[in-house]
This record gives C-alpha cells, structure tokens and sequence, in this order.
C-alpha cells in the first residue's frame, strides 16, 4: 500500500508561486502608500534585501515573514510563500526592461575591466553573490542626480 500526500489544493489550502506573491505584495504596498524604504524600516531589515526578499528572491525567515504579512495585511498562503526557497533570477521578459537592461550593459561594458581589478587585487578568485551587501543610494550632482549602487561581496580564492 502506497501513502499519498494529499494535493493541497483539494484540501481548501491554497498554494502561492512567489511571482503571484510578489504581484499582491506590491499591490498591498501601493494601496497602503508604504514604500519600500518604510517596509525595510519596519522590518529591520536592509532595503535591498527586504526589496529583493519581497519580489521572491529570497527565503524570508518566519519570523520576518509574519511581521510582513501584519504590516501590509496579507494572507497566510503569501505569507508562506515568501517562507519558501525561490527559483532565483528574473522572467526573460523583464531583461528588456530599461531600468535592468542598462545594469546588464553595464557589466557587459565594465564586466572584464572588474575581473581583471579584481584579480589583480585579490588574485584567482570571485566575489560571492551569496555572502553579499547590495545598496542603492542617491547622490546630489550638479548636472542631475546620481544613482550609487554598491556591491560588497566577500572574496572567494580558487583553492586548488
């Protein structure tokens, strides 16, 4: 005899994608007037993380999650869908989106140039992405303000 575990969705649970998650938690934002500075102060988190945490990039601690769930209203399935391990990246569609296109041309031009930099620095090795501070900040100039993004990655040597 084979145990089966039941389909959530014939038991009235209902299962949340973190795309659809993201969509009601953006849409619950807007309607409150809360940006996400505010959700990242209120959650104590930094406000990339928490940004990127509420779009379903990362796994959002229980505890994090609830108290996001109670800031912005939102029901127990997105509450547990922002709990869940994320398929990490964006929908191809949104690579066309100027705002990201132009962070993707920026490596395509700069990308070499900061291997190099870095190897020549640190030597043969990468900058972790998972052991990694993002921030964005805005800079006052003359000609038109600024956009300061900052990648702090620690340094991951080759060990051979």
């Amino acid at each position: 005899m084979t145990t089966e575990t039941p389909d959530r969705s014939t038991t009235g649970d209902t299962i949340l994608s973190k795309a659809d998650a993201a969509a009601i938690i953006t849409a619950a934002r807007r309607r409150q007037g809360l940006t996400w500075a505010d959700i990242a102060a209120k959650l104590e988190r930094p406000l990339v993380w928490t940004t990127a945490a509420l779009l379903g990039q990362h796994p959002v601690p229980a505890e994090v999650a609830e108290r996001a769930g109670e800031l912005l209203g939102l029901d127990e399935a997105v509450v547990e869908a922002l709990q869940s391990q994320p398929a990490r990246g964006i929908d191809p569609a949104l690579a066309s989106d100027p705002t990201i296109y132009r962070f993707n041309e920026a490596l395509m031009v700069y990308g070499p140039a900061l291997k190099e930099l870095i190897h020549e620095e640190f030597g043969d090795g990468i900058m972790s992405a998972i052991n990694f501070k993002v921030d964005i900040a805005r800079r006052a100039d003359p000609e038109g303000d600024r956009v300061v993004v900052t990648f702090d990655g620690k340094f991951l040597d080759y060990k051979w």
